[in-house]
């Protein structure tokens, strides 16, 4: 949960997996804790960006709490990643795999060096999200995906939509897990085979953590 206020749709720069390599990027946003596993405890630099902050500590732990059980082996996206800081705390805690997608190239590369803090490999593709999502996942190089972490920019009506692409497209394993942070009041529908599975107020934000059900089964359901 990493909220900008805005997220102009920009170019597709080319894609990157972060790894050992540093980059670089600006300083000076203040810093991210991770919560538990691996790297409990480790504090992270944050870029200094308009908007840009991490998901604040007590919705994180509420939030892994909830998927305690449901984290190790898992491949995780990580959508309009922002500091990185759900995605980062997916892989302390055991998820096999994060994609982070971040549309900010600055904001992608101190993602990248959070990894490298840590020595931790991720994929971070440079992309608009709605461009990263609007056809299928290339079936010979990814699976779906069994978590999903979504904030979007608030007062930007992005969460409808980004969802339907993530069902219509087929982006989500049978059952996974998809958690999404909007700004309150906010009325929308999810897909019709997802249920509410524990949802979270902070603030003026609103978090919700859904379970997919495969639409056959959703269907028998009912």
């Amino acid at each position: 949960m990493n909220r900008r206020r805005s997220n102009r749709a920009r170019p597709r720069p080319p894609s990157s997996t972060a790894g050992p390599r540093q980059t670089t990027a600006p300083r000076g946003g203040g810093e991210l804790r991770i919560i538990g596993g691996e790297h409990r405890s480790r504090r992270l630099p944050v870029l200094q960006s308009p908007g840009l902050r991490p998901t604040p500590d007590r919705v994180r732990e509420t939030l892994f709490n909830w998927l305690a059980f449901e984290l190790v082996g898992r491949r995780a996206l990580d959508l309009y990643a922002g500091t990185g800081a759900l995605g980062l705390e997916a892989l302390s805690r055991g998820v096999a795999e994060v994609v982070f997608v971040e549309s900010q190239p600055p904001v992608a590369a101190a993602i990248e060096e959070n990894l490298a803090r840590l020595h931790l490999s991720a994929h971070v593709e440079r992309a608009d999200v709605s461009d990263y999502l609007s056809a299928a996942p290339p079936a010979a190089t990814m699976r779906p995906f069994d978590l999903v972490f979504l904030d979007p920019p608030f007062r930007q009506e992005l969460a409808a939509s980004t969802c339907e692409q993530l069902e219509r497209h087929g982006w989500l394993a049978d059952e996974a897990f998809i958690y999404v942070e909007s700004e309150q009041p906010l009325e929308w529908s999810p897909p019709a085979n997802w249920s509410l599975y524990r949802d979270v107020r902070a603030g003026d934000s609103h978090g919700r953590l859904f379970r997919r059900l495969a639409r056959e089964h959703a269907d028998e359901a009912r």
